[in-house]
C-alpha cells in the first residue's frame, strides 16, 4: 500500500485513509436513499436503481482511487438525477414514449463516451474555460434551487395553487411536519460538525415517521401513494441480497436517436455540460482543501481524474442509473486527513457493503429525503457568493437567468440553454463579439435550433 498509494509522500497512514474513506461514505450515503425513489418517478424499478447506484458508485470510486490516486468518491449526481427524472423523462412521455428512462440512459451513455474522448484529447480545458464564470456559478446555484423545489414537492411542502401556481402545502400533515423537523436536525448536526449529518438527518426523519405510523398519525394508503415505512423483511435472509439489475442492465434505446437527432443532442449536451463543470469544480475544490494542487494552482493528473469520472458515467448508464460524477462530500474525508486513493478505495468498499442493506434504504420515504435535498440545494446556492453582478451586463444577466429558469421552468436544460443564449446575444449587442468563444457560438446555434423546434414542432427531427 505504501508503494502503490505513496502514503508517506502524502503525509498519511493506512488508518487515517480508511477512517477518511468511511467518513466520506457517511457524508454521501444519502444518495442510496434519494436516488431509487427519484428515478422510480421516471418509471424505473427502485430496487434495481438501488443496486445500480451502489455498484456504480463503488466501481467509479475504485477507479478514481487506483487509477488517479485521488481521495475523491463518485456516485449518481444530485441535480443530474433530477434532470433525468423530472425534465427528460416527462418530456419524452408527452411524446407518447412508454419507457423514457431507456432513452435517458442512452443519452448518459453517449455523454460518458464523449466525456472519455474529451479527457483523452485534453479538449476539456477549452470547453471549461469558454463558459463565463458567472454563468457557471449561476448554473450551480440554479440546480440547487431546482433540487430544493423537488424536495419541497416530494414532502408536500408546496402544492398547486390556481391563483399563484405554487402555494403552501398542508403543514399539519406528518410528511410536511417531519420533513421540516429533519431539516432542522441536519442543520443542528452540521453546526456541530457531526460526521454524516445529512445521512443521520434522513434516518432520523424516517425513524420519526415510523413512530408516527405506529401511533396512527401517519396512515398508510397505497392508493394515495402513502406506503408503510417499516422495512420489508418478509423474505428472511434473502431480503438482504441486493435487488436484481435485470430490469435496468444495458437497457438502451437507440431507435429514438434516428428520428429525433436534435432533441437527443440537447439532452446529451445538458448532461455533458453539467457533469463536466460539476466534476472539474469538485476536483479542484477537494484538491485545494487537501493541498494537492501544484505551485501554479493546477491539478496534477487531472486527465486521469477526469477519465475516471467519465468511465464511471459509462458504467452507471450500463448498470441503470443517472450520471455518475465526483462528489464534493469527498471534502469531509479530506478534512479527516485523507490524501490518497486509499481513501477512495475505502469508500468504495463501504458502498459494496451497503448493497446488503437494501431493505432499509428502500423503505426510506420521500419526505425523509426532502431535508437532504433542501440542504444540498443550500450547499449549491453558495455559488452565488462567487458571482459578480456589477461588471459586464452579459455576465450578470446570463448568470441570473441560469438561476431563475431552472426552478421556475422545472428544467435544468432550460436554465443552461437560455443563460448561454442571453449571454451570447448581449455580447453581440454590447459590441463585445470578440469575447465569444467558438464553443459558445456552437452552443448558441444548437440552442436556437432547439427553440425553433419548440415554436414550430414541424421542424423537429
Amino acid at each position: 500500500m505504501e508503494k502503490f498509494f505513496k502514503l508517506k509522500e502524502h503525509g498519511t497512514t493506512v488508518r487515517t485513509e480508511v477512517v477518511a474513506g468511511i467518513t466520506t461514505f457517511l457524508a454521501m450515503a444519502y444518495i442510496l436513499a434519494v436516488n431509487p425513489p427519484m428515478l422510480a418517478a421516471a418509471g424505473m424499478d427502485s430496487g434495481a436503481v438501488f443496486t445500480a447506484t451502489a455498484v456504480s458508485a463503488a466501481f467509479a470510486t475504485l477507479i478514481m482511487g487506483v487509477f488517479a490516486n485521488y481521495p475523491v468518491a463518485l456516485a449518481s449526481g444530485m441535480g443530474l438525477n433530477a434532470y433525468f427524472a423530472y425534465t427528460v423523462c416527462p418530456e419524452l412521455v408527452k411524446m407518447g414514449i412508454t419507457d423514457p428512462w431507456k432513452i435517458a440512459l442512452t443519452a448518459i451513455l453517449v455523454e460518458g463516451v464523449i466525456f472519455i474522448l474529451l479527457s483523452l484529447v485534453k479538449f476539456r480545458e477549452s470547453l471549461v474555460n469558454s463558459v463565463p464564470a458567472n454563468v457557471k456559478y449561476g448554473i450551480t446555484a440554479g440546480i440547487g434551487l431546482f433540487i430544493t423545489f423537488v424536495g419541497l414537492k416530494g414532502a408536500g411542502m408546496v402544492k398547486d395553487d390556481p391563483s399563484n401556481l405554487v402555494g403552501l402545502g398542508d403543514v399539519g400533515s406528518p410528511q410536511v411536519a417531519l420533513a421540516f423537523v429533519g431539516l432542522l436536525l441536519i442543520g443542528v448536526l452540521w453546526h456541530f460538525r457531526v460526521k454524516g449529518a445529512i445521512l443521520i438527518g434522513i434516518l432520523g426523519t424516517w425513524v420519526l415517521g415510523i413512530i408516527a405510523q405506529g401511533i396512527g398519525w401517519y396512515q398508510v394508503n397505497p392508493e394515495a401513494g402513502v406506503y408503510s415505512l417499516f422495512p420489508d423483511f418478509s423474505q428472511g435472509a434473502a431480503a438482504f441480497l441486493p435487488p436484481s439489475l435485470s430490469s435496468t442492465f444495458f437497457q438502451f434505446d437507440f431507435g429514438f436517436v434516428a428520428g429525433h437527432a436534435l432533441q437527443f443532442a440537447i439532452i446529451v449536451f445538458a448532461f455533458l455540460f453539467v457533469d463536466l463543470f460539476d466534476t472539474v469544480g469538485t476536483l479542484i475544490g477537494v484538491a485545494d482543501q487537501g493541498n494537492l494542487l501544484d505551485k501554479d494552482g493546477k491539478l496534477p493528473k487531472a486527465g486521469k481524474a477526469l477519465l475516471s469520472d467519465a468511465i464511471g458515467t459509462v458504467a452507471g448508464a450500463c448498470l441503470g442509473t443517472s450520471t455518475v460524477t465526483s462528489y464534493i462530500e469527498s471534502c469531509t474525508g479530506v478534512a479527516e486527513g485523507g490524501r490518497t486513493g486509499l481513501t477512495a478505495v475505502s469508500t468504495a468498499v463501504m458502498f459494496l457493503l451497503a448493497l446488503f442493506l437494501s431493505p432499509i434504504f428502500l423503505a426510506i420515504p420521500g419526505f425523509a429525503t426532502t431535508p437532504a435535498l433542501i440542504f444540498v440545494g443550500l450547499m449549491m446556492m453558495k455559488s452565488v457568493l462567487k458571482m459578480s453582478f456589477d461588471g459586464d451586463i452579459a455576465d450578470s444577466i446570463g448568470g441570473f437567468v441560469a438561476i431563475i429558469f431552472m426552478p421556475f421552468t422545472a428544467s435544468i436544460a432550460n436554465g443552461i440553454m437560455f443563460a448561454m443564449l442571453v449571454w451570447v446575444i448581449l455580447k453581440i449587442f454590447t459590441g463585445k463579439i470578440r469575447d465569444i468563444h467558438p464553443v459558445m457560438w456552437v452552443s448558441a446555434a444548437l440552442f436556437v435550433l432547439r427553440i425553433l423546434t419548440l415554436v414550430v414542432p414541424q421542424l423537429s427531427i
